[in-house]
């Protein structure tokens, strides 16, 4: 018998499918007043949204628009610097600033109004432009388009604001020189922080005034203070419509005390001149540069660093004709001013001739190469290696010993040491450039001011890198060997040997204080400042670095020091005739060394002076470098030229002058 759920052809029925779930009536209202909910808010949203922009919308906009908040960043007036004495060389004065901006320029004729504000304020209008694309990188920062800006300017502007949208002016601090172009490579100057400044450096904003060179920027965190901020609420047109509030206020720099001594530094920037002047007159054409170092050999301390040619830092402040500004700027230009920019103290490197023969001298007693009584033929001239190598002077022919060699600068003395340091065993190496390196050469001195060059010690290891196949192709393999001349030259400061004049202003000292090797240095401290404390309050004092001894054989250096008193005081001297009557014991050595130069209508070698010593010779306070560019010989130029700064150091002046010997 069939189930009751088969059909009767004997297929099963499908299954029965249940009914859906329906709504309740409850849960349909509780929906329905949702839906209500949500329709009523909307439509609430949209009658606020166009009643705030149909109803309200010009009373709000004109609301917005005479409430604007601007931030204005106070820069904060920069620390003075002053010299040992607290006389002050760098301070500021008040001034006005033009801004712009950008984003408070009208949007249609902003090009019209750039037009009018450069012919107003005197600013090339390609200027402004540019100095404002410049800062497109931060559009809600001002962009100050003159500094120091004239009263009827500012009168003009003021007056008419409406005509000059998103233009503004500022009280700022600009910095003012007292002694004008004193010191100016060393002080430095101030100018808007560069891009690569921004990246690199923590705490700088667009637009922010920092040092860009000299103490400047040495020490610019202490000398730029802290930077106030003010909020202004300002109209469409940028009028003012509250007080500042709430003002942060600036925090002035610290100051910075220096080594230098100003009357000082103004007698060596004078008897730069007057080197140069006395070149001229000797018939030396091309004399028109140098420098002057002047330090402390018993802790560094500099208390002149003169370079000439120079500038006036003022025209850095504010802008100003190009031309004023071209010899700094523009490489050409520089070219033809011969580089009024650059330090030649420290950045300048020159041959060193004679004044490098203390350092053979040294070199080749320490080595035991020759004694200090030993006697060397000195003649007016000598064959070595097949090759014959002058002296300055040519009649000359007398056996003399290290003092008197040194006294009297004789080359072919030297030439011989020379050979000597040549002919020493591989094993031995070069010691005359080790010794060299000891004494300071071929590396920077560490001096709190840059940049500053490294010069060239030449070694065996230079010349294999400096001629290769690639940079010398014709010739070095034979350019890459050290000669016997490379020995010969280097021994009396010649050939490829570069220094600065403050390597050797170093170096001297080092003979001066008894074999320490000093770091030159310029910052004393820094200070609060505006105070009225006496003493003042030093906030960080600068310790110079601690003097490195070099381990030198007392009789050698007695030797060099006997020498050098010799050269200025004996009759043979080359320096006599300018320090055998100065009142206070001189000692120091001249220098005539052969450069080759590169001027307009002249390429060809031309004798760079020089003359580098101490004094008192017994008891040494002050070491003095003096180099004149193309200025003959050493005795000629440079050696009148230290000697005005002993007598500004000692306050005391030379007797008459006899004539003049020459190395």
């Amino acid at each position: 018998m069939a189930s009751a759920s088969s059909t009767a052809n004997g297929r099963s029925a499908p299954p029965a499918v249940a009914d859906p779930p329906r709504l309740v009536g409850g849960f349909r209202t509780r929906i329905a007043i949702l839906g209500v909910v949500v329709l009523a808010v909307f439509g609430v949203l949209l009658l606020r949204l166009w009643a705030l922009q149909v109803l309200s919308g010009t009373h709000y906009l004109r609301a917005a628009q005479n409430n604007q908040l601007r931030t204005i960043r106070v820069q904060a007036p920069r620390g003075p610097i002053v010299d040992r004495n607290g006389r002050v060389l760098v301070t500021n004065v008040p001034g006005i600033s033009i801004l712009v901006w950008p984003t408070d320029l009208p949007k249609d004729g902003r090009y019209g109004e750039l037009h009018r504000l450069a012919k107003l304020v005197r600013v090339p209008f390609a200027e402004i432009v540019a100095d404002i694309r410049k800062h497109s990188s931060d559009p809600l920062a001002p962009v100050t388009i003159k500094e120091s800006a004239r009263e009827p300017e500012v009168a003009y502007l003021s007056e008419h604001k409406q005509d000059f949208r998103g233009v503004d002016v500022a009280r700022t601090s600009l910095r003012h020189y007292p002694y004008g172009s004193l010191a100016a490579q060393v002080l430095g100057s101030v100018g808007e922080v560069t891009q690569q400044q921004l990246a690199s450096k923590r705490g700088y904003r667009s637009g922010d005034e920092v040092g860009q060179s000299g103490i400047e920027s040495r020490y610019d965190e202490y000398l730029r203070g802290q930077p106030g901020v003010v909020h202004l609420r300002v109209d469409s047109l940028g009028r003012t419509r509250s007080a500042p509030s709430p003002p942060t206020e600036p925090q002035p720099g610290y100051e910075i005390r220096l080594t230098l001594d100003a009357r000082l530094q103004r007698a060596a920037e004078q008897a730069l001149a007057y080197g140069i002047q006395t070149a001229r007159l000797n018939g030396k054409w091309a004399a028109d540069g140098g420098a002057i170092v002047a330090l402390d050999p018993r802790d560094g301390s500099i208390l002149a660093l003169a370079s000439n040619p120079t500038y006036n830092p003022g025209v850095l402040v504010g802008r100003h004709p190009h031309r004023q500004l071209a010899p700094l700027l523009n490489q050409k230009a520089a070219e033809r001013a011969n580089f009024p920019g650059v330090d030649r103290a420290l950045a300048g490197t020159y041959p060193p001739g004679s004044t490098f023969k203390p350092v053979t001298a040294l070199a080749a007693m320490e080595e035991h190469l020759v004694s200090p009584y030993d006697t060397l033929e000195c003649t007016g001239r000598i064959t070595i290696a097949k090759q014959i190598f002058k002296n300055w002077d040519p009649y000359i022919a007398a056996p003399l010993t290290m003092p008197v060699a040194l006294a009297r600068s004789c080359d072919t003395y030297f030439y011989q040491l020379g050979y000597r340091f040549w002919k020493l065993p591989p094993e031995r190496k070069q010691p005359l450039q080790e010794w060299a390196r000891r004494f300071g050469f071929g590396r920077p001195t560490g001096v709190d001011l840059g940049p500053e060059a490294s010069g060239l010690l030449p070694t065996i290891r230079w010349r294999h890198e400096t001629y290769t196949k690639t940079t010398d192709a014709c010739c070095w393999q034979i350019d890459r060997l050290w000669k016997p001349g490379d020995s010969v030259q280097l021994a009396i400061g010649q050939k490829d040997l570069a220094v600065t004049p403050i390597q050797m202003a170093r170096f001297y000292a080092l003979i001066a204080n008894g074999g320490q090797l000093v770091t030159p240095h310029l910052a004393l401290d820094v200070e609060q400042a505006g105070g009225s404390v006496s003493p003042p309050i030093v906030r960080r004092p600068f310790a110079p670095a601690p003097p490195q001894r070099i381990q030198l054989d007392p009789t050698a250096l007695s030797t060099v020091k006997l020498g050098l008193l010799e050269a200025t005081h004996e009759s043979f001297g080359t320096s006599n005739a300018i320090f055998g009557t100065f009142p206070v014991p001189i000692a120091g050595k001249t220098g005539t060394a052969e450069k080759h130069v590169q001027l307009p209508g002249f390429s060809g070698m031309m004798d760079q002076s020089w003359w580098c010593g101490y004094g008192p010779a017994d008891n040494p306070t002050i070491v003095v470098c003096a180099l004149i560019e193309n200025g003959g010989h050493g005795g000629d130029a440079a050696a009148p030229a230290a000697l005005r700064v002993f007598e500004q150091y000692f306050g005391v002046k030379a007797a008459g002058q006899g004539p003049v010997y020459s190395d």
